[in-house]
């Protein structure tokens, strides 16, 4: 039990701290949504209650991604935390369901609701808890790329930023992006009821609030399914390419292969070197690679090979061939 609560120290601030404020929101609104009965608050309610137990589990995914390797697992447990996210999204996908099941209802059905000023205000608050998580995984995207961006620039940087983010961050980003999107709307639709006889409005915001649901369960899933097959980091190989080539020993870079293993990365390495090198040689040459390669970000291990030099330059040549294709 220590051991867990140890690793759990690891774990996703971002993803913790919003697990917390959505528990806090999604029983607010739930109990607003049980007194006045409103469609747009259910829907707010349910997508609060599926961002929590998503986020709770991205939490506790990223902190178990993070323990070292075992004999029995010797790559370690860095793809967990994609497991962990294939099976959360199932949770927003069915609360994604019901909120558009519900929409659909009181479009066909259409009822006024009550508590026209409690409703605003609790939606108010929670957009405005939700703005601030968003900002905090703003935050964390920026620092997981090492831009020291701050104040206004964070919110513009960020959204470019966001492919390079942990999952686990990137993740909260989404969800948190949706929520505050999401209360907005449904400040807007429970107005329009208010004001007007147009009380389809809540059932409208509540399907779209749905839709956006489902577009980050469909993101999360492809990102994530991705993750657990072991997907490459090209802009990292191509670094570490021109890093090995740096090296005046190194006559040529065969081939290089970075795959992601949750935020960790496996780094393979082949280099052609002068045939007439000692084997003492071809150790400092692999030490001093190694060296610099585990100062890249992220870089948990790395594997070196050596070949024997053909005279032939390829991967300067195999990059711009790449570069023109695209």
């Amino acid at each position: 039990m220590g051991r867990l609560f140890k690793s759990l120290k690891n774990g996703n601030k971002s993803a913790f701290l919003a697990a917390i404020v959505n528990t806090i929101i999604a029983i607010i609104k739930g109990g607003t949504y049980m007194y006045t009965g409103n469609v747009a608050m259910f829907a707010e309610t349910m997508h609060s209650l599926g961002d929590a137990a998503n986020q709770f589990f991205v939490f506790i995914g990223s902190a178990l991604s993070k323990r070292g390797a075992t004999n029995r697992f010797p790559n370690g447990f860095g793809r967990l935390v994609h497991l962990v996210l294939l099976g959360a999204v199932i949770i927003v996908g069915i609360m994604s369901f019901e909120t558009i099941k519900e929409g659909f209802s009181h479009i066909f059905h259409p009822t006024e609701s009550t508590g026209f000023a409690i409703n605003i205000a609790v939606l108010g608050a929670a957009v405005l808890l939700e703005a601030f998580v968003l900002f905090k995984a703003m935050r964390e995207i920026m620092h997981d790329v090492g831009d020291t961006t701050s104040g206004f620039g964070v919110f513009l940087k960020s959204f470019g930023h966001l492919p390079k983010a942990k999952p686990a961050t990137k993740l909260v980003f989404m969800e948190d992006l949706v929520a505050t999107a999401g209360g907005i709307l449904a400040i807007i639709a429970i107005v329009i009821s208010h004001f007007t006889p147009f009380h389809q409005a809540e059932g409208i915001a509540s399907i779209i609030i749905g839709l956006m649901m489902f577009f980050v369960v469909g993101k999360v899933f492809l990102d994530n399914a991705a993750g657990v097959l072991g997907e490459a980091d090209e802009e990292m190989e191509d670094k570490i390419g021109e890093l090995a080539l740096r090296d005046p020993e190194v006559k040529d870079v065969v081939e290089v292969v970075v795959i992601k293993e949750g935020e960790e990365l496996h780094v393979e390495l082949e280099v052609e070197v002068d045939p007439s090198l000692t084997v003492a040689q071809a150790d400092d040459i692999k030490d001093r690679l190694e060296e610099k390669i585990m100062q890249e970000k992220g870089v948990t291990d790395v594997t070196i090979e050596f070949d024997e030099d053909d005279g032939v330059l390829r991967w300067e040549k195999q990059k711009m061939q790449e570069k023109t294709e695209k």
